[in-house]
């Protein structure tokens, strides 16, 4: 049972959870600096993409010792913590689970023997045939239920052989998404899916080198941003420098819906920053769904970009309307019957002298269930707005995400059985307007066929056995 820790969840509604992402992973070699605390501030500056636990390993050559255990970065970890933690190489991860239950044991990084010593593995995407590799494995062998510890006991029986040639023959055959970063007691490694689904960037340190989910996690630690690491590629880190093998073509897909909520917003993708791609998706909103209003404002601060963009494009004011609590972070203490009919109200509310009288434009992301947007609505207009007119900064999201991305099932998302008129009558707005799919590919910058855009039309890169994924595909198996 986790302790409570007395701060609001990070969902404004519990039964209408935003889209997760799978994690974040760092790793850093960097004989002469102190990696632990390099990994600490990577992590943090990529919590966002995980909020459930959080690891950190290290090696200072002859052994590694990991550190990790359920809670936010800065929970899991103190000084006296990172203080026991040296070496010159270390890797780190922060999750949300997409495959295996919220647990102790399904934490990362893993750590697996073989026959040369040890091997710590750190993954951020979501594997699609898990059962199939797991049966290589015999009875017994993993005790978590991750496709990440699959991965990491498949690697170890490396036997005498060099660990990069075994990633070389093995992930060809891994199908899904999987950014990873691993280490044995001397070397970094990292890889990238031949789709390259979830980021993975190369950033260089004056001492050493470091590798990342996202170029602000490079920015945090100061280090220069090198290049993307590629689709299809495996780096090899240590003394040498970086040694770079192809292990599969490339035939990249990234994810689209990093653009609209995933990755921070000072971080850059294909050369674009995600903040620019943000406001201009906005400006492209407020083209193709352009209303008569007195006010634009964002759900906080999911929204904020686009109605940056939707307010410079459309010459309505931009302004405030929806105060957030500032301290918003994980929860275990179950609200109490009262504060539960607030609902909404403890992570956002309206600034009435601002809305009370206004035609407003209210811009967000994303809409999973309808549950927050609704209640936004609601509230807004007991705050005196007369016109409530909300605009998205994404398409409809219609279909699951089987690459890394916890969205709720098709059943449940709102836009899996209803029309744009349905969603607006259920949000009770006065209009709704979503940005076109090909409105937001535009604003990436990126060609349709170099993006994984199946959330929003179904059409998954890697074809998907339903019957063989899904989040406790390796419970089930028992």
């Amino acid at each position: 049972m986790l302790k409570g820790d007395g701060r609001l969840g990070h969902d404004l509604d519990s039964q209408d959870r935003a889209p997760q992402d799978a994690c974040g992973v760092f790793g850093v070699w960097a004989p002469g600096e102190d990696v632990s605390k390099l990994t600490y501030y990577g992590l943090y500056a990529l919590q966002h993409r995980g909020q459930e636990s959080a690891g950190i390993a290290v090696s200072e050559g002859s052994r590694i010792l990991i550190y990790k255990d359920m809670g936010l970065v800065a929970q899991v970890f103190d000084e006296s913590i990172l203080g026991t933690l040296r070496g010159h190489l270390a890797i780190g991860h922060c999750r949300y689970s997409t495959t295996g239950s919220s647990v102790w044991e399904n934490a990362q990084p893993t750590l697996s023997s073989t026959d040369g010593g040890g091997l710590a593995l750190a993954h951020n995407g979501n594997l699609i045939n898990t059962a199939v590799l797991a049966e290589r494995l015999a009875p017994g062998t993993i005790r978590a239920t991750t496709d990440t510890e699959v991965l990491t006991a498949l690697l170890a029986q490396a036997g005498s052989r060099p660990v990069e040639d075994v990633a070389a023959e093995l992930l060809p055959e891994v199908g899904g998404a999987y950014s990873l970063v691993w280490m044995n007691e001397t070397t970094l490694f990292a890889a990238r899916d031949p789709q390259g689904i979830r980021p993975l960037v190369l950033g260089r340190l004056e001492r050493g080198w470091v590798v990342a989910s996202e170029t602000a996690a490079l920015d945090i630690v100061g280090a220069s941003f090198i290049r993307e690491i590629e689709p299809g590629e495996l780096l090899t880190i240590d003394e040498r420098g970086v040694i770079s093998r192809r292990f599969a073509p490339a035939a990249p897909k990234g994810c689209l819906f990093e653009y609209v909520y995933l990755a921070r917003p000072d971080t850059t993708i294909a050369g674009r920053g995600v903040q620019s791609t943000r406001v201009e998706v906005g400006r492209a909103l407020a083209r193709e769904h352009p209303v008569d209003a007195d006010l634009v404002i964002p759900t906080p601060e999911s929204g904020t970009p686009a109605a940056i963009g939707y307010a410079e494009q459309s010459g309505i004011p931009y302004g405030q309307g929806l105060v957030k609590n500032s301290y918003v972070g994980r929860t275990f203490i179950q609200p109490s019957q009262t504060i539960r009919q607030l609902g909404i109200r403890l992570k956002l509310n309206p600034l009435r002298e601002v809305i009370e009288g206004k035609r407003l434009v209210v811009v967000d992301d994303s809409i999973v269930r309808g549950n927050t947007q609704r209640a936004i609505v609601k509230m807004l207009r007991e705050a005196g707005a007369t016109e409530v007119h909300v605009r998205i900064s994404s398409p409809p999201v219609a279909w699951p995400c089987f690459y890394g991305i916890d969205f709720a099932t098709r059943a449940e998302l709102i836009a899996g059985s209803l029309s744009v008129e349905e969603i607006r009558a259920s949000l009770g707005a006065d209009s709704l307007g979503y940005i076109s799919l090909d409105g937001l590919t535009r604003a990436t910058t990126l060609p349709a066929d170099r993006l994984c855009r199946a959330c929003f039309d179904g059409e998954y890169p890697i074809p998907i056995d339903q019957d063989r994924v899904g989040k406790y595909v390796l419970e089930a198996r028992g």
